[in-house]
């Protein structure tokens, strides 16, 4: 079965890349320093003036030390290629609520992407699910709009397949990325290949829960079935089908970022906190 993503209110295209791009706005302010936006030019070494050369570019230290004017010269560092690995897993698209982990993930990943593109990093996809979609970063906001709506259509039988993606696309990096993984981390590998991941790449995890799976009160045993495997399990009521806060010690304690998002409460502010803080004051979970 195959579905269409309105992220809220039954959005229309032109309303769908509005909320997109007001996204990308309230994320990039006051994050400046975030080190996924990148930062300004840096200092590379000082040479003898030139005719024609700045003022402001002396370097008045050595230039005081060996009596002879000496210019600083800078260079752009290179901006970081950032990957959105998106779930399409069929975990994510049932919901409890208004809006499904995956309508969530895919604003999200909008919102990121062009914020990226507004640090001049360039910006890549990856699906992580049933759904064949890999482009390699690039600079193009037509790109990213492109993806974005192949994203809007989805299936409810897909499987998650974020550890094997994640294998297989990282030997293939020929630079240091960073990678933003939106995803309810229901694939049982999905950690260990993370903090293989996060050991040459920087890594953020956005782990996306429905209310309904805080747990089920009051209800005795229960009968279920895991979404994309089809698996049937006996569990009791108050069993907690995730638990936020042992991920979030054990990827720290790998070096990855992570936040964890409820879809039945606002995020927007959260998110933004979140990466002020990590380029404020290094990495660390939220």
């Amino acid at each position: 079965m195959i579905g269409q993503l309105d992220t809220a209110d039954h959005l229309n295209t032109n309303q769908f890349l509005i909320a997109i791009k007001k996204l990308a706005d309230e994320l990039s302010y006051g994050t400046d320093k975030s080190p996924f936006l990148g930062s300004g030019i840096e200092y590379a070494q000082s040479r003898m003036y030139q005719w024609g050369d700045p003022v402001r570019s002396i370097d008045w230290k050595i230039t005081a030390r060996t009596g002879k004017v000496f210019i600083k010269e800078y260079e752009a560092p290179k901006r970081m290629p950032c990957y959105m690995l998106i779930d399409t897993s069929a975990s994510m698209t049932i919901s409890s609520v208004k809006k499904s982990k995956y309508a969530v993930a895919v604003h999200i990943a909008g919102g990121l992407a062009f914020a990226c593109l507004d640090r001049v990093s360039p910006v890549g996809v990856l699906g992580v699910g049933g759904k064949d979609i890999r482009i390699r970063p690039s600079l193009s906001k037509s790109q990213v709009m492109e993806w974005m709506h192949r994203f809007r259509n989805f299936r409810y039988d897909e499987p998650t397949t974020l550890s094997r993606r994640v294998a297989e696309l990282a030997p293939s990096l020929p630079s240091r990325c960073l990678f933003f993984v939106l995803s309810d981390l229901h694939d049982d590998d999905a950690l260990p290949a993370l903090k293989l991941l996060a050991q040459k790449h920087d890594v953020i995890v956005i782990r996306l829960q429905d209310p309904a799976e805080t747990g089920l009160r009051g209800a005795g045993f229960l009968r279920a079935g895991e979404a994309e495997t089809g698996r049937v399990f006996v569990t009791r009521s108050s069993r907690q089908f995730i638990d936020p806060s042992t991920t979030a010690r054990e990827l720290k304690r790998a070096g990855v970022d992570y936040l964890h998002i409820q879809t039945d409460l606002p995020f927007v502010a959260k998110l933004r906190m979140f990466l002020k803080a990590r380029g404020g004051l290094g990495r660390g979970t939220r």
